[in-house]
């Protein structure tokens, strides 16, 4: 692994810009899930979903599902971000990144 200070310049502004626009996409998507769900949650609720209505199902199982996915998400795009960059932490597997 190296530091993304050995990088040149421009490969770390483009990482950064990545991880930015990443960062910023995954914390729209949140407060979608936290806020604009939970306002439309009447107009929700004239759909059923495994014997629920939709809107007491997002207010209260779906956010939080949507919250872990978007975790897992998240990682798994910084990770190719990061080994696109060459600044990746090295596998657990990796015999070359052991001691």
């Amino acid at each position: 692994m190296t530091q993304l200070s050995e990088q040149p310049p421009a490969n770390a502004r483009r990482w950064w810009q990545q991880t930015m626009r990443l960062a910023l996409l995954t914390l729209a998507a949140l407060a979608v899930f936290a806020f604009a769900v939970h306002a439309f949650v009447g107009a929700l609720d004239t759909l059923v979903f495994f014997g629920f209505p939709l809107g007491y199902y997002m207010a209260a199982q779906g956010s939080v599902i949507a919250f872990v996915v978007l975790v897992f998400w998240f990682v798994a795009w910084q990770e190719r971000i990061d080994r696109k960059a060459g600044v990746a932490e090295p596998s657990p597997r990796d015999p070359e990144g052991s001691l």
